[in-house]
């Protein structure tokens, strides 16, 4: 069932096999429109609740390999595991500390970037840095952002961007494109090495989340009309600054939302924690 890695990243961690019945005949069940929370008790050891976001949850694929599941975390406040999942199969618990030179403990970006790097969602810039500061560009947001949610990059990269090149990137532009999180910025380019501004990444975040059904939901009483700077905001961005504004996924700074302005790799870090981790 698992390979001889996967059994030492599990160690001697719960193994949960999720199965589907019907009548006592169990059948194989797997529908991405219908997905099902699991929640399970999970007792962390001292080192592990130290950092909890680190906890994680493997999905054990069919050749026995160990691939993270971005949204499984362990809640303080509950003592259990939760995970989404549409397919039934092999889970496991597991714990990936993960920590940067430059990421200190007192940094308000620190339990999100964590959180990101543990589940393979991001990697260091080079010697074990994150350059949480570094400007993001719009290619390096895209692949994070589907890797947090699982949208698979095309292989086949017919009808990509024309700026799509054959890089990291191209794959996860080529899905960008066919399913319609973004039709890029005119003449058919994407302008993936172009600093991403917050406008544009909450954009493609509610556009990505519109694809795949799982725009964020409730109200946290917050108006775009109560920041002085509101009349920045494109009009092309409005819907999706104003519903992830008002399900709280992201805030302001001073009373200003700053859309033209860039944006670094901790906020963006921030921004998935906020959305995975609920």
């Amino acid at each position: 069932m698992a390979d001889e890695a996967t059994k030492t990243a599990i160690g001697d961690k719960p193994l949960i096999q999720l199965t589907f019945a019907v009548d006592g005949k169990q059948i194989s069940w797997n529908n991405a429109n219908a997905p099902v929370t699991v929640s399970i008790p999970y007792t962390p050891t001292a080192a592990e609740l130290g950092n909890p976001e680190n906890i994680i949850i493997w999905y054990i694929d069919g050749s026995g390999k160990a691939i993270s599941v971005p949204n499984g975390h362990y809640g303080l406040a509950t003592g259990r595991v939760t995970f989404a999942t549409t397919h039934f199969s092999y889970y496991a618990v597991g714990y990936n500390k993960v920590s940067f030179k430059d990421v200190p403990e007192s940094a308000w970006f620190h339990k999100a970037v964590n959180y990101i790097a543990a589940r393979g969602i991001t990697t260091d810039t080079g010697n074990s840095n994150f350059t949480p500061q570094t400007r993001l560009t719009r290619g390096e947001f895209l692949v994070m952002l589907m890797k947090a949610y699982t949208i698979a990059p095309d292989e086949e990269r017919v009808n990509n961007f024309v700026d799509a090149g054959s890089i990291y990137y191209t794959s996860y532009l080529a899905a960008t494109k066919r399913l319609g999180i973004s039709g890029g910025i005119g003449n058919n380019m994407f302008a993936p090495d172009k600093e991403i501004t917050r406008q544009e990444m909450f954009t493609l975040l509610y556009n990505a989340l519109k694809v795949i059904n799982k725009l964020p939901q409730g109200n946290f009483g917050k108006s775009i009309s109560s920041f002085s700077d509101a009349e920045q905001i494109s009009v092309w961005a409005k819907d999706a600054m104003t519903l992830l504004l008002e399900t709280g996924t992201v805030g302001g700074n001073d009373g200003k939302l700053a859309p033209t302005s860039a944006t670094t790799r901790g906020e963006m870090a921030q921004v998935l924690y906020n959305l995975l981790s609920k």
